[in-house]
């Protein structure tokens, strides 16, 4: 089996994580824990992407230098994304000196192979700011729908894409002056050249079906050349040989991948080659659908016009929605991480998405009337039940040690033992919905012979027969609580302290544990409380007004 590697998009480090973002990491670790549980050697990077614009501009907003910025937010990040048990393998930052090298290599190799452009063109620029604006910092009058503030390259409320030059009475964001057009030489990175190989590739099965066919339409109008390079001042790295110019965020972001792999191969004496340029590795990428092409067109193109590989598969997902609706601040829906775990059980919010997400581009839905039913009803009432009534049971009448398996112990163990490999491939197919509705049958397996074996019962009058139930239900128990350890570690971690066992692997679903001494209880999950959520989205709410101002 290939080495692997996998990245998570890199997180923009001009504010919080949100429970958005968070569908897209806790996707990736739920795939990246299973690949490792099942012992294949799999490294999980990822980094902050750092640079352009906004990163300069709220820097100077707040006083600060950008590299002091991005430092404060990379901490906070990375220890959002620990609450949430996302576990990274190497964490980095696009400002580093591996993305700089890196960066500057593939240009150099575009540039010597042909495929870099230069052009005149003509950008908005601001008197007032002193600087070109990028399309995101003009706002304006959508040409197509009329609509006012609207960003100079889209509409937020028809969806049309048109230039900066087509808005209507333009404005800078910041400012809100009006702003001039200058010409300026820009570096260009020449896509259509790729047309064929891109083509090739993406019809190999790299990418989703629903990716492939969305990606025809930008066949159909024909690949344009793409502007790699912003005008001072901007933060980034500088182009070589090309004073004042420097390479645009999106060239250098998705490079970042290789810097953390870089950083991670140099720390921990691997090769880094042997994941960027051999065949005996696989590269895995989690994306959000807003950005298929970035990573679909660019992406491969820039690596294979460098001599790199390309990557092995891209994982699109779709947009988290809450109660139906888009991620809203005014409804207190745009949840950040640190307010949620302010308020509620990280845990719930792994187990809940994986019940929700699949295989294909499809977005989400948060409903918070479902997201208490199904945590209540899966987690505590079906899963944390057994090893509650069962470990209190055996403490109390059988001295705190297991027994000996029966014949129909060994029978309902096998049943679920012959489940694994089928929740093993939906893993690996990242279909977790199912692999939560196949533990969720296993979970009432176990619940239905407790049921007819009634331990609380029998102990009355067969001590060692209860036990030997006890034994049963706990030995099916443990191999729950490893297939579900990728979507839940610290409930995995906590079985296996109570059962007085070793951390739990994928290769410990034959054994059996008898005739031992076993833990207490400990509370395994709480039961999801409506008025925390209830709580939490008022909080949400006040940071917006507060935000505003009004508070």
């Amino acid at each position: 089996m290939k080495d692997l590697l996998v990245t998570s998009a890199l997180p923009y480090a001009n504010g919080p994580i949100h429970i958005g973002h968070l569908v897209e990491y806790i996707q990736t670790d739920i795939f990246v824990r299973y690949c490792k549980l099942s012992g294949r050697h799999t490294i999980y990077v990822c980094a902050d992407d750092t640079h352009g614009t906004p990163i300069m501009l709220r820097a100077r907003d707040e006083g600060i230098t950008p590299e002091q910025l991005i430092a404060r937010v990379s901490e906070e990040h990375q220890q959002d994304f620990a609450s949430f048990d996302i576990e990274f393998d190497n964490y980095y930052s696009t400002h580093s000196e591996e993305n700089k090298r890196l960066s500057e290599l593939v240009y150099e190799r575009l540039k010597k192979n042909g495929y870099i452009l230069e052009k005149s063109i003509e950008q908005a620029y601001c008197d007032i700011c002193t600087m070109f604006l990028p399309d995101r910092y003009i706002r304006g009058i959508c040409p197509k729908c009329s609509a006012a503030d609207q960003y100079g390259d889209s509409c937020e409320v028809c969806s049309a894409t048109y230039t900066s030059h087509e808005l209507v009475a333009p404005c800078c964001a910041t400012c809100r002056s009006t702003p001039k057009w200058k010409t300026s030489q820009h570096v260009f990175f020449h896509l259509g050249a790729f047309t064929s190989k891109l083509d090739d590739w993406i019809k190999s099965g790299h990418v989703q079906v629903e990716v492939a066919n969305k990606l025809q339409e930008w066949f159909q109008s024909g690949l344009q050349d793409w502007d790699i390079s912003r005008d001072a001042p901007y933060f980034g790295f500088e182009i070589p040989g090309s004073p004042g110019k420097y390479f645009y965020v999106w060239l250098d972001a998705p490079i970042g991948y290789m810097a953390s792999t870089m950083n991670w191969c140099q720390r921990n004496g691997a090769d880094f080659d042997a994941y960027w340029r051999g065949d005996n590795t696989e590269v895995y990428h989690f994306i959000g659908k807003d950005i298929i092409y970035f990573h679909a067109l660019f992406w491969p193109a820039m690596l294979m016009g460098a001599d790199f590989r390309t990557p092995t598969r891209l994982c699109v997902h779709g947009f988290l929605t809450v109660n139906g609706e888009k991620m809203s601040k005014s409804r207190g829906t745009f949840v950040t991480a640190r307010t949620y775990i302010d308020f509620l059980d990280p845990q719930y919010l792994r187990y809940y998405y994986a019940t929700k997400l699949t295989s294909h581009v499809e977005d989400i839905d948060l409903n918070l009337d479902d997201f208490v039913s199904r945590v209540n009803s899966d987690l505590v009432n079906k899963l944390a039940n057994i090893p509650s009534r069962t470990l209190a049971l055996l403490h109390k009448n059988c001295n705190g040690s297991l027994g000996s398996l029966d014949s129909e112990g060994y029978a309902l163990i096998a049943r679920l033992r012959a489940r694994c490999e089928e929740v093993g491939d939906l893993y690996e197919r990242r279909e977790f919905s199912q692999v939560t509705r196949v533990l969720a049958d296993m979970a009432g397996e176990i619940n239905s012979y407790l049921q007819e074996q009634q331990p609380w019962e029998l102990v009355h009058k067969d001590t060692s027969g209860a036990a030997s139930v006890c034994t049963a239900a706990l030995n099916a128990f443990k191999i729950l609580a490893i297939l579900i350890q990728p979507i839940l570690p610290q409930f995995s971690n906590s079985v296996a302290q109570m059962l007085n066992i070793a951390p739990l692997t994928w290769f410990d679903l034959d054994n059996v544990v008898e005739n031992k001494p076993v833990g207490h209880y400990q509370r395994l999950v709480d039961r999801v409380d409506s008025k925390k959520i209830d709580e939490m989205i008022k909080v949400s709410q006040g940071s917006l007004e507060r935000a505003k101002g009004t508070v």
